[in-house]
């Protein structure tokens, strides 16, 4: 049987799919010796080489998905290295045997909250794309008067730098008190433009100080999981997630005993003392999230 070749790699971990129909473009996959192009198909005898390795043929064809919950906090960027040198998602990250994880889109430095990672490209891919409606949701503290005006055009929309944008709800959240500066508000979205839901705040004249994010798609940030921590999503849960982008149910795989050695180690090393980043907001602590909420 054969299957597209940016889409058995991006199965494999080796990236999302975008990325990879670039790299398939760049000349940097040969399949069988010869150069690969967009369109290639692939079986289970053929060799696949990317970036000068061989990949190995199981790796291409393992029907598995792994996914993760990390709670990032603020302070760190989404990228795999950052040339300031500040930290990353992927320094507390467990090795894994197979694959590499992919994170499903970005927070970014001042933002903390939910980021799931997963070793299947393809699904990384469809919870990302804008055409599969994947809404996220935000817990956001406001400075300013919001006035009930200002909530109703977040709703109804407004127009951006790079376009047209709006919240799909907003709820001031029921511990709040009305009569302070720093307002709390659950707020849901559904796409992930670069810093989207502060710039829609900031169309109001009013200004952000704190954010978070507590839910993707229908997996909420768990209450127990720490900044700076993660956990497994079970299978029941990845299925969900796979059944909002129509792909189809999985086994989860579990850790070999080498990597939940590894997950141990990174978890229990005291972190290092980092540099405050530039700009960065404080945290304070913000309220609880009311029992039952979801959507």
């Amino acid at each position: 049987m054969s299957e597209r070749l940016q889409k058995a790699l991006a199965r494999a971990g080796y990236g999302s799919r975008r990325m990879l129909e670039t790299a398939i473009t760049e000349g940097r996959v040969s399949v069988n010796g010869s150069i690969a192009v967009l369109g290639t198909k692939i079986e289970k005898d053929d060799k696949v080489v990317f970036d000068g390795k061989p990949v190995p043929t199981e790796k291409l064809f393992e029907q598995a998905r792994l996914v993760i919950a990390y709670h990032k906090p603020e302070g760190e960027v989404c990228t795999r290295s950052d040339p300031e040198g500040r930290p990353t998602i992927f320094d507390r990250l467990p090795k894994i045997a197979q694959g590499r994880w992919i994170a499903v889109g970005r927070l970014d430095i001042n933002t903390s909250g939910l980021i799931l990672l997963t070793t299947d490209g393809e699904l990384a891919n469809r919870l990302m794309h804008p055409s599969s409606g994947i809404d996220r949701e935000y817990l956001v503290r406001v400075h300013g008067d919001v006035k009930e005006e200002q909530l109703q055009r977040l709703v109804d929309g407004v127009i951006l730098d790079d376009g047209p944008a709006r919240f799909t709800d907003i709820v001031r959240h029921p511990e709040a008190d009305p009569d302070r500066r720093n307002q709390w508000f659950y707020v849901a979205l559904m796409e992930g433009r670069n810093r989207e839901v502060r710039r829609l705040w900031e169309s109001q004249g009013l200004q952000v100080n704190r954010l978070k994010r507590v839910r993707y798609g229908c997996i909420f940030l768990p209450s127990f999981l720490k900044q700076g921590h993660f956990v497994e999503l079970g299978q029941k849960e990845v299925d969900d997630l796979s059944k909002l982008v129509e792909l189809p149910s999985l086994p989860v795989p579990k850790m070999t005993p080498q990597e939940l050695k590894d997950v141990r180690r990174r978890l229990s090393k005291k972190a290092a003392p980092r540099k405050p980043t530039q700009g960065a907001t404080k945290p304070s602590t913000s309220p609880k999230r009311p029992s039952g909420r979801g959507r």
